[in-house]
């Protein structure tokens, strides 16, 4: 295979869920596509009709505002969002290179595909791992409980710290 054009983890780490699906912001998409994402979106435009509502769709203004802090950056004091970004479905992106026509629009479109594929294929893994542990767990019950107990805490995803909670550090002197 050749040298990816954008590593891996950065294409993973520009798709994430919204409204139950997995999706790529359009500005996200434009910055590797190496197009503006004012260009990127007439594109769409003029070939609306291979976006249906779920190959791609508008956010609303709370989820604008939400993925604005999350995915763009916080916006400053009084700045609004001007225009709603559009999001993605994996779909969608496959059609975005019928309306891009550069090669590298073709080369990114390939990379893309190929994360949301072995996505895809981790999470299938994922469940089907779940559910062989859960058939040894009732066949071997009581025998292995702990190592099932610690095999199953291995498997939860990391738990999100509390954002109110901070950790004071530096030298706090003594009264």
């Amino acid at each position: 295979m050749a040298k990816d054009l954008i590593p891996q983890e950065v294409v993973e780490n520009k798709i994430f869920m919204l409204r139950g699906k997995k999706v790529m912001l359009d500005n996200d998409l434009a910055r590797l596509y190496g197009v503006a994402t004012k260009a990127l979106n007439r594109a769409v435009r003029r070939n609306i009709e291979r976006f249906p509502g779920d190959f791609m769709f508008q956010l609303t203004m709370a989820e604008a505002n939400t993925v604005s802090r999350c995915q763009i950056g916080t916006l400053k004091q009084g700045q609004n969002i001007k225009y709603l970004p559009y999001v993605f479905t994996e779909n969608g992106v496959a059609m975005l290179s019928s309306v891009l026509n550069s090669r590298r629009a073709i080369d990114v479109n390939i990379q893309i595909m190929r994360t949301f594929s072995r996505m895809r294929s981790f999470l299938a893994l994922h469940s089907d791992l779940q559910r062989k542990l859960e058939e040894l767990e009732k066949k071997y019950d009581a025998q292995f409980k702990s190592v099932f107990d610690a095999i199953k805490m291995l498997m939860a995803p990391p738990e999100e710290p509390d954002p109110g909670h901070r950790k004071i550090i530096g030298f706090k002197p003594e009264k």
